[in-house]
């Protein structure tokens, strides 16, 4: 009985080590949010190897890989992070992937009554009190924000008006619901399901801001590296890239 008690023990101990096996765990700039809610289906459906994904900024998920986060994956939407990673020898040497480019919109909602489609002017609107962009502290698309009103000069009458998100999402989320008048927010989030039909959004220049290259890693403490390489693989094929493109981010081969 004994041995039959200590054969099962052994039988769920094993299991629960495949399935562990099996999982991967990713930190990813949050205007990856709707793109990967489509695309980490998908990928679990073809390989079957769960994903768990955790959104934020890239700044903070920066400073937790540093202080050892166990995450197999980093998507940044700023890929300065992922390369300072690669000079500390944090990641797995050559996994450096600069997966796309990203752009940012002014949004507000179908019941304003600003016209965005003036582009950055309209931040001088009188009616406008309130401005929502992530923190440029920690968001490569907060600081992306301030270079374009900079550019357009409007950077010195919106920053005191400025609502700033923990990250571009957060952001996004302030201007759906009201909290802030007009947002700078990612145009993936502006394309996604949850903000396509309730507002309307202008697209800001690229050359009005530094590039937002986007840049992915995995990680050299990952127990899941061959899994986490086959979500880079299926992320950069055809299939994946139709996803990113859909949400707006320029991949490498369509350029």
């Amino acid at each position: 009985m004994k041995r039959l008690v200590l054969f099962f023990c052994l039988a769920v101990t094993l299991n629960l080590n495949m399935a562990r096996a099996e999982e991967i765990t990713i930190a990813a700039a949050s205007d990856l949010h709707f793109a990967f809610n489509e695309l980490i289906p998908e990928f679990e459906q073809a390989t079957a190897t769960q994903v768990k994904l955790s959104l934020g900024s890239s700044g903070n998920f920066f400073a937790q890989i540093q202080h050892g986060a166990p995450f197999d994956l980093y998507f940044s939407a700023d890929i300065s992070y992922p390369r300072t990673l690669e000079a500390a020898g944090l990641t797995v040497p050559g996994s450096l992937s600069r997966y796309a480019v990203g752009r940012i919109v002014l949004w507000s909602s179908h019941d304003s009554p600003l016209n965005v489609t003036e582009g950055l002017k309209t931040l001088r609107h009188p009616s406008v009190r309130t401005i929502a962009i992530a923190n440029p502290k920690h968001a490569p698309y907060g600081r992306a924000a301030v270079a374009a009103m900079k550019y357009f000069n409007t950077y010195d009458e919106a920053k005191n008006r400025l609502v700033l998100g923990e990250n571009v999402s957060q952001a996004a989320q302030f201007v759906e619901s009201g909290a802030a008048d007009l947002g700078i927010i990612a145009l993936s989030l502006a394309r996604a399901p949850a903000l396509k039909d309730k507002g309307t959004y202008w697209e800001i220049p690229a050359e009005a801001h530094p590039p937002l290259e986007q840049g992915a890693v995995i990680l050299r403490s990952s127990p899941h590296q061959e899994h986490a390489k086959r979500f880079l693989a299926f992320m950069q094929s055809p299939q994946g890239q139709a996803i990113m493109t859909r949400y707006g981010f320029v991949v490498p081969e369509s350029r």
